[in-house]
């Protein structure tokens, strides 16, 4: 392999431009587009990793709202291309959505782009979308690369049902309360989850859902993409004792199991064994993920075996 091979070939697993540009694609006249809103998803890291479909549609729009212009601008850089960029975000949606749906009923042609990946996942690119329904306006997807789906399929959890949960509440009671909400859930749970607050999350998780299997995924397609694998709580503990890791992190988490019914004496005997060596919180979470039923269910009998004194009453109580 040639020196300028090597080149080219790590810029495709880094994400970077080739040390050699290309020649630019196409005629350096604008192709034509009809007027309307058009969705494309853009490269998670590797900036090859786009579509044919999405370039052109780039190439051809009067506009292009994006997050962060620095970003889509190093993206068209690397394609050769060049269109106005509109800065679109929650800090400003507000006031430059009517602006943008004023443009595509004046019969302009506009793409929506997130940073990274498909736009409108866990960003305010619906609002938008919604909006143009809402004013009889066309929409089109131009599909593409998602980290929520690339985990997904890399985990090797069941994919046939997932639920996509986006990023859980910063402060802890409000995370705790939402993963509540999610521990009878019975589908492969995708969460994103900024690095500084990974340990505090997955620690939160294993609580509450219980140590079910899980998978960390971080840097997605970028030269030091990491997959790891283990129970929540196996990798609460590596976080904890090696700090926040670099870069973007996709959670993938084992479903709760399959809510069957279950014996009321070999609840009780789960219960009690759990609260011998464990909080009462800790007891339920653990019990809760083992059996698939309902958390509250599993808290309220809890409950009524401590008062009984029936099982030991655990260390604490929720």
């Amino acid at each position: 392999m040639t020196s300028k091979t090597r080149s080219d070939a790590a810029a495709s697993v880094t994400g970077t431009a080739p040390a050699e540009p290309s020649e630019p694609r196409g005629p350096s006249k604008r192709p034509k587009i009809e007027p309307g809103l058009y969705l494309v998803a853009t490269p998670i890291g590797n900036l090859r990793d786009i579509t044919l479909r999405a370039l052109d549609v780039l190439a051809a729009v009067d506009q292009i709202a994006c997050e962060d212009s620095r970003v889509t601008r190093k993206l068209l850089a690397a394609h050769h291309l060049s269109r106005p960029l509109v800065s679109y975000h929650e800090h400003n949606a507000e006031t430059v959505r009517p602006r943008l749906i004023q443009a595509l009923q004046n019969g302009q042609s506009v793409a929506l782009v997130a940073d990274a990946g498909t736009p409108l996942i866990s960003d305010p690119g619906f609002k938008l979308v919604r909006a143009a329904h809402a004013a009889g306006l066309p929409v089109t997807s131009i599909p593409g690369p998602s980290a929520a789906l690339a985990a997904l399929t890399l985990s090797g959890l069941p994919s046939d049902r997932f639920l996509f949960a986006g990023f859980l509440p910063a402060k802890a009671g409000a995370r705790r309360k939402v993963l509540g909400e999610l521990a009878a859930v019975p589908a492969t749970l995708v969460l994103f989850e900024s690095p500084r607050r990974l340990a505090a999350t997955l620690a939160a998780m294993s609580e509450v859902l219980g140590d079910r299997p899980a998978v960390l995924t971080r840097e997605l397609t970028k030269r030091f993409e990491e997959v790891r694998r283990g129970t929540l709580g196996e990798l609460a503990a590596r976080i904890a004792a090696e700090g926040p890791p670099k870069g973007e992190v996709t959670l993938v988490v084992a479903g709760a199991a399959k809510a069957a019914g279950i014996d009321a004496g070999d609840l009780d005997s789960r219960l009690a064994a759990a609260l011998k060596d464990a909080s009462l919180r800790d007891a339920v979470g653990r019990v809760a993920a083992a059996t698939g039923q309902p958390r509250k269910l599993v808290y309220r009998r809890a409950l009524e075996l401590s008062e009984a004194g029936v099982a030991p009453a655990g260390r604490d109580r929720e």
